[in-house]
């Protein structure tokens, strides 16, 4: 008889509800069954009837003993209605709806399954689920961080004993229990349970984690009465938003407790509603000249063009001029900075500054502007490369305003996919481009999610739909050769490049596309004119050292290569965050100048 393996404290334990050919015990299967009806019903599934219909076959088909037979094939006709022609070599719908289902389950387990006694899973590689049983102790340790959804979030701090003898501390714990009561009431306001002496809940001393606000305070005595110092904190910015001093009767403690918790929710109730449900409001631009100018920034801005952003540049610096106070405009400014940067535009080291104090100003303004957090949030992941910092303030835009598809398409793109969080970057770009259907850019980098994830059909569709969006945008042929190129179609990835340029003829980053491809078809003639191409335009502007690199790499020159990527990182181009996961270095991930560059980024 085997030794059972010991398993380490906070570990999900895999729990064999159903082996592949047997049907699931009565028990287990009523169980599996519950926790189907459960995550069927939750909000990340409400609006995905395909994805519920995936899970539900695949979990029934498991649970009747049957999961050695979900096939592609099966699927295909079962749940997609294909017919019996159906051939899943042609058609990738069964493994395209099989990621989506595996990041929608992530996300569920992350957001409202938190908590949930059992995990479902669809592994890589086969369409059987597997069913496993959280530890309490694990489900008791978790990270309250996902299940900040807004700014409607408080904790209460443990109130301080300040009288002279210390001995009221019977009666600071009794008041925080009653005001947590009286807040918890409240429908506007989630009270997190943050504190010493929570079992498995996390505290972290003076800064409750991820609280949007903090009550605190004191209780000082003076003979028989005692006076209750209250603060509310903002944490986004260190700043009170209110205090308030209580005085009450010692006498009676039940009685003080209760005068004083009834008092500070009086006092509290219509701030806290302000600040919780409705901090997303943004000031209203006084000039109407300045908000018809900010909307022409973002329209040139949009257009992801060298002419279109030097527009968006002039039109949000007007927008400023004509209302200083404007958040939006500052905020429009740090992007197109950030963006003639990441664009090869100007020289990352002459912009990164006036992105970042453009992006200071408008959170400065108002802290509670989603715009202006997502533009703070992309300097600290493109600048910065503060990983943490940056993933903080991208969901703190998306709580203030979940509407701003930027904020989604920036977080996949400046966040997760550095991190190599894939599947996150997947759903994130999904959301932005609900939200903006039409933009070509947010079309065109769901394509390069598609392409990271090594999908490069359902990339090579996506960027099918990009160009039909947007004919005459450049980025998109650029993403085609890309991919045409990793999907050994060299012709189209040369014929995608080639148009790329007739787009945009200046722009080094398609003519690096084409050289590399040249170099990888054996025509390296050509490949290294277009070196010289790139070298006569890096003579007159900025060229982001990856373009060089590119190329080099394709033409067999590794350290000529490995010395241009090293470039790339002192210049902190933006092509950097998606090295680890660009498919064109693939074949130099494991060499230790790899290594060595993406431990500096902090992505090693």
């Amino acid at each position: 008889m085997s030794t059972p393996r010991r398993r380490s404290p906070g570990k999900i334990k895999v729990v064999p509800i159903r082996s592949s050919a047997v049907a699931a015990p009565p028990d287990a299967e009523q169980d599996a069954r519950r926790q189907l009806e459960r995550v069927l019903g939750s909000v990340a599934f409400r609006q995905v009837d395909r994805l519920k219909r995936f899970l539900n076959f695949i979990v029934s088909e498991s649970l009747a003993g049957r999961g050695h037979q979900l096939k592609e094939y099966v699927i295909g006709v079962q749940v997609f209605d294909k017919d019996s022609s159906f051939d899943p070599r042609a058609d990738p719908i069964v493994r395209v709806q099989a990621r989506r289902l595996r990041a929608r389950l992530v996300r569920y387990y992350r957001e409202e399954g938190g908590t949930d006694a059992i995990v479902i899973e669809l592994p890589k590689g086969g369409y059987a689920p597997v069913f496993k049983h959280r530890d309490a102790a694990a489900m008791g340790r978790r990270s309250i961080a996902p299940t900040l959804p807004g700014q409607n979030t408080i904790a209460v701090q443990p109130l301080t004993d300040q009288s002279p003898s210390q001995d009221l501390a019977y009666f600071c714990d009794g008041l925080r229990q009653e005001i947590i009561h009286r807040l918890a009431r409240l429908e506007a306001l989630r009270v997190l349970a943050v504190g010493p002496g929570i079992p498995g809940v996390p505290y972290a001393g003076e800064h409750p984690a991820h609280a949007a606000m903090v009550l605190t305070g004191g209780v000082r005595q003076s003979g028989d009465r005692i006076r209750a110092t209250i603060h509310l904190v903002d944490t986004a910015t260190a700043s009170y938003l209110w205090s308030e001093s209580i005085d009450a009767p010692l006498t009676e403690p039940f009685t003080a407790q209760e005068l004083v918790a009834e008092a500070v929710i009086k006092q509290l109730e219509p701030r806290l509603i302000d600040a919780g449900q409705r901090r997303g409001a943004r000031r209203p631009a006084e000039n109407l000249a300045a908000r018809n100018l900010y909307l022409q920034g973002r329209y040139h801005l949009n257009q992801r063009t060298d002419e279109g952003l030097h527009k968006a540049l002039e039109f949000f610096e007007k927008a400023i001029v004509e209302d200083a106070q404007f958040a939006l405009a500052h905020s429009g400014l740090a992007d197109a900075h950030s963006l003639l940067a990441h664009y090869g535009v100007r020289q990352p080291s002459l912009v990164w500054a006036k992105a970042a104090s453009s992006a200071a100003a408008a959170v400065m303004l108002d802290g509670n502007c989603a715009e202006g957090r997502t533009s703070l949030a992309h300097v600290k992941a493109t600048q910065d490369w503060d990983w943490h910092g940056a993933e903080a303030e991208f969901l703190m835009a998306i709580s203030f305003d979940p509407r701003y598809a930027t904020a989604h398409h920036w977080y996949a793109m400046s966040s997760l996919v550095p991190l190599g969080r894939l599947d996150e970057a997947l759903e994130e770009m999904r959301i932005a481009q609900s939200l903006d259907p039409v933009s070509s850019i947010v079309a065109r980098d769901l394509a390069l999610i598609h392409a990271y994830r090594r999908d490069f059909e359902a990339a090579l569709e996506q960027c099918d739909h990009t160009i039909e969006l947007n004919p005459h945008f450049s980025p998109a042929y650029w993403a085609l050769g890309v991919i045409q190129e990793q999907r050994k179609d060299l012709d189209e990835a040369i014929a995608a490049f080639q148009r790329a340029i007739d787009l945009s003829p200046h722009s080094p980053r398609m003519h690096a596309g084409l050289g590399r491809t040249l170099a990888l078809a054996g025509r390296k003639s050509l490949a290294v004119a277009s070196v010289r191409t790139l070298e006569a335009i890096a003579a007159q502007r900025y060229v982001s050292p990856i373009e060089f690199a590119s190329v080099r790499f394709a033409l067999g020159q590794r350290e000529l290569g490995f010395g241009w990527l090293e470039k790339t990182c002192e210049d902190r181009a933006f092509d950097v965050l998606a090295l680890r996961v660009d498919p064109r270095f693939e074949a130099e991930q494991h060499d230790p100048r790899m290594q060595a560059i993406l431990r500096v980024v902090g992505l090693a």
